[in-house]
């Protein structure tokens, strides 16, 4: 059976996964981009970055995937949902190559983009959509990308085999969460943590056999 993975996950000291408010003009809240700049200095993310542990870990993103799915604020700001225009943040070819399953309370028809992503608009349960993405997937696996809660309740719910979570030293004091509820993660998980000179921390969980 194909795994269930979250890949290059990045999250503040207090284990905040976003800032807020959330808006069109700051998708990460007060958050900013600070969260992210371990990733933008790779040569995962574009030609001239490093290519040390950082780079080594967010490249295992994109190996094996066969389907995605990612929660309704990763897909747009709030409100999206009563713009018909609004295809996501990525422009006409988003970045997942795969069909992309967008969990909403207000699904809307299939929308297929360049490069072969198709995004899936479905209203139903963490485990339903595994199901889904599952059988779209065909033997590769299925990458979970977020946001926060999103992450949160697929983990709660036993559904998460590999958790790739980048701990950054700053703290955001409010915004969503990865934790809460998650008492005893590790004793479900093998838990490896990887120190980076760029001042971050990959912490991965490997879910028990």
């Amino acid at each position: 059976m194909s795994l269930v993975r979250v890949h290059n996950f990045s999250i503040s000291l207090d284990g905040f996964g976003t800032g807020e408010p959330q808006s069109l003009e700051a998708p990460f809240g007060h958050a900013g981009e600070r969260l992210h700049r371990w990733m933008f200095a790779t040569r995962f993310w574009g030609e001239g970055g490093s290519s040390g542990v950082d780079d080594a870990l967010a490249q295992r993103h994109s190996v094996g995937i066969g389907a995605e799915i990612m929660g309704a604020n990763k897909f747009g700001p709030p409100g999206w949902q009563d713009d018909p225009d609004w295809t996501g943040w990525w422009g006409p070819e988003p970045p997942f190559h795969t069909p992309t399953y967008v969990l909403t309370h207000r699904p809307r028809p299939p929308l297929e983009m360049e490069g072969g992503t198709t995004f899936h608009f479905l209203d139903t349960t963490p485990a339903e959509a595994v199901e889904t993405a599952r059988a779209a997937a065909g033997d590769l696996d299925v990458r979970l990308g977020g946001g926060a809660s999103v992450i949160r309740d697929f983990v709660a719910a036993g559904l998460v085999d590999h958790l790739h979570l980048v701990l950054v030293p700053i703290v955001l004091g409010r915004g969503s969460r990865v934790w809460d509820g998650l008492e005893a993660l590790e004793d479900e998980f093998d838990v490896e943590a990887v120190s980076s000179p760029s001042g971050v921390t990959h912490l991965t969980f490997t879910r028990r056999k």
